[in-house]
């Protein structure tokens, strides 16, 4: 399974950014979302930014992989603190394919 990472941006060049993830730096290829700032957030996934998030739902996405990590080494872990944004809704599909899955 393959997950997007939050990474915060500490440096920015011209189409890459350095970026922290648990103390270590990452180039991160920013061609998909375009210039970034020190401080901003981005979800990443295999090397390269797929957006810009704010810092509360980069820190919510953190807690489910940090959890999802603490239960693949066999830990005890408050999922319902780890995926409070899920408990209070109902799974749904995307707007461009809820029409597809409708009679």
């Amino acid at each position: 399974m393959c997950v997007g990472i939050p990474m915060q941006v500490v440096e920015a060049g011209f189409g890459y950014a350095l970026c922290d993830h648990n103390g270590a730096l990452h180039r991160i290829d920013t061609a998909l979302v375009g210039e970034v700032a020190a401080g901003e957030w981005l979800m990443t996934f295999l090397g390269a930014a797929r957006e810009r998030m704010d810092e509360a739902s980069a820190r919510q996405a953190l807690a489910a992989t940090d959890a999802l990590a603490a239960l693949m080494r066999g830990e005890e872990v408050d999922l319902d603190a780890a995926f409070a944004d899920l408990l209070a809704r109902e799974p749904s599909l995307p707007d461009h394919l809820l029409h597809e899955s409708q009679p």
